[in-house]
């Protein structure tokens, strides 16, 4: 994270500088560290010191073990109410860690190293996840997990010998040699302490315990403190970018910052709502605008960025999958779901979507809002805006309309309540600016779905595709290290828009490597193609898909595409989100070495996160 706060070392220029003031919300005033020359600099041409940015070896998250994960998050709610207290005294920090049993200075040093990244991973236990820990198998391991469920955390508060005689019946009875006593006591006081209170003493006594210091964390009362997210489908018919001919109705995520109402995040698909358009556009909302807005030649300025504090979401699936909850906790941001029946509490964010519904329903190609509103008007032979352009439409609107005139519920512009929520007034200081996330490239790879498979010799296969790079060798075959009779599975993410790379992240060197097809001859298609594909072959009588026989059945598919094209709008709009996936931003080209290379260039030394959703939630 870069904080753009005074006092922060920055590199401009090719030059180490400090911030000695924030001048606007995209500009701050800077001094030459070796000259002591001052300069006006726009915050996007700063780039942070190494030191300053975000670690570079930290372990991978999905292989950080759970007793780990809720240790680090037991140590956050601990310092959590004293991170957002400026004035927080020495004897603050010592009430806490008597209230939790913990050293004064224990507490110091996990506010340091949180300080530092603000990452939750900043606060794993020192040693290695594995250290000392006794390995068992995955069936006595399912066997320890079970009982704790059933016998620990329960209401009736079963005591650790209970569970100690459970674990020893259960395995003995599977044939099973026993696990010893203190293993099992070791393994119950490593679990979360407001996890073992909820389920043994209930939901009030943990809040008692655990929850943040009254006052520490308000409502939605400062940019980015609660960000709402959501899905809807457009009341517009758009044209593909060649004929221009329709190609049907585009979805829209949206997230805005409920103090200022201020649109911080989008992403506009023909895909329907899922773990992709989710992470895109959560993505969109943490990282700058300014080269989006550079590249589409759009004037105005759309300073939001940033890590929000809370995200408020309805209860969809693609808002419930792992890598949301994981990320959230790395990154520090808590997750609030939407009342079930209580339908207001996602009001900002409707109320938002029914706004752009008006202003598009004055675009040509408009569906309006129902059949009564259209009447007898074409919306399909109105259509004339293709995808790009309606992007571009709509981020017009939002930075130089929606953000500059008054809202009815503030009094005045969302740009203006979200500055004042920056810098502040006369009554209520502000917040300052966010800080910036340093590598995008890694969080847009942290939003990316994800399959774990083995190393064989021929490299790693997933659905019928074979990947392959030399890269892959060392871990042909690799047990796992837990249980060596099993092999060793590996994370590999991928962009559904584009399986033609995917990314294994190495587990002894924290990096990310790009895979490619091992045919290279394929062509690029993503995982809707792919599965088209593959239906297409088995309705062909092929019960056993191969490689070969998916792509012979994707090159046909495009024939027949082609030949219809002019005919249906389905297969129009196939067409469009093929080519908009073609077009989806690759890394630097540098950063991707032939298959001949020893060793192709990492995209990112940070570990991974978990997925939003299994790959099944994008069907």
């Amino acid at each position: 994270m870069l904080q753009l706060q005074p006092g922060t070392a920055v590199i401009y220029q090719n030059r180490l500088h400090r911030i000695t003031h924030v001048l606007d919300l995209d500009e701050v005033l800077l001094i030459d560290e070796e000259t002591d020359q001052v300069c006006h600099a726009k915050v996007s041409a700063l780039e942070a010191v190494v030191g300053n940015a975000q670690p570079a070896n930290r372990p991978e998250l999905l292989q950080v073990l759970d007793k780990d994960w809720e240790e680090a998050k037991r140590r956050y709610e601990i310092i959590r109410p004293l991170l957002d207290k400026p004035d927080r005294s020495r004897q603050d920090v010592t009430e806490r860690g008597k209230l939790f049993g913990h050293h004064t200075n224990t507490l110091y040093e996990w506010i340091q190293r949180y300080d530092d990244s603000h990452l939750l991973t900043a606060l794993l236990p020192r040693t290695r996840s594995d250290k000392g820990a006794t390995k068992f198998l995955p069936e006595i391991e399912t066997i320890i997990q079970a009982v704790v469920e059933s016998e620990y955390l329960t209401k009736q508060r079963k005591s650790q010998q209970k569970v100690c005689d459970e674990v020893r019946k259960r395995c003995l009875h599977a044939g099973f040699e026993p696990p010893h006593d203190n293993t099992i006591r070791n393994r119950l006081k490593q679990l979360a302490g407001e996890q073992v209170m909820t389920k043994r003493k209930g939901r009030k006594a943990a809040d008692h315990a655990y929850s943040p210091i009254e006052g520490s964390f308000p409502g939605a009362d400062w940019p980015l403190a609660v960000v709402q997210i959501d899905h809807t489908p457009l009341d517009i018919i758009l044209v593909d970018d060649i004929d221009r001919r329709p190609v049907g109705r585009p979805w829209i995520t949206l997230a805005i910052d409920v103090f200022s109402r201020m649109v911080v995040g989008f992403y506009v698909s023909f895909d329907p709502p899922g773990a992709l358009s989710t992470g895109q556009c959560l993505a969109n909302a943490i990282l700058p605008k300014d080269a989006w807005l550079a590249k589409h030649g759009i004037k105005g300025e759309w300073p939001c960025w940033g890590v929000p504090a809370k995200l408020h979401m309805d209860n969809a699936k693609e808002f419930r999958g792992n890598m949301l909850k994981r990320a959230c906790d790395e990154y520090g941001i808590d997750i609030e779901w939407r009342p079930v029946a209580r339908p207001h509490f996602g009001g900002h964010i409707e109320r938002l979507l029914g706004t752009f519904a008006k202003e598009i329903h004055t675009l040509p190609g408009t569906t309006f809002s129902n059949a009564r509103e259209r009447g007898d008007y074409d919306s399909v032979g109105k259509a004339a805006l293709t995808l790009t352009e309606f992007e571009e439409w709509l981020v017009t609107f939002i930075v130089s309309v929606y953000h500059q005139r008054v809202h009815s519920s503030l009094n005045m512009s969302p740009m203006e309540k979200y500055r004042q929520g920056v810098f502040g007034t006369k009554d209520t200081p502000g917040r300052g600016l966010p800080a910036r996330m340093t590598d995008e490239n890694r969080l847009r790879l942290d939003l990316m779905p994800y399959e774990e498979r083995t190393v064989q010799d021929y490299g790693v296969v997933i659905d019928e595709i074979h990947y392959y790079h030399d890269v892959l060798r060392r871990w042909i075959n690799a047990p796992d290290p837990v249980a060596p009779k099993y092999k060793r599975k590996f994370m590999f993410r991928r962009d559904p828009r584009d399986i033609s790379t995917v990314w294994f992240y190495d587990p002894e060197v924290n990096v990310y490597y790009p895979i490619p097809y091992r045919n290279t001859s394929h062509p690029p298609i993503s995982i809707w193609e792919m599965r088209e594909a593959k239906r297409r072959a088995e309705a062909d009588g092929r019960r056993h898909i191969e490689e070969r026989e998916l792509f012979e059945a994707y090159d046909r598919m495009r024939e027949i595409e082609q030949t219809a094209q002019a005919k249906t709008m389905s297969t129009r709009r196939a067409a469009q989100r093929r080519k908009n996936n073609q077009e989806v931003p690759r890394p630097p080209a540098e950063q991707v070495e032939p298959r001949t290379a020893p060793i192709p260039m990492p995209i990112q030394t940070t570990p991974a996160i978990l997925p939003f959703d299994e790959m099944d939630d994008l069907t």
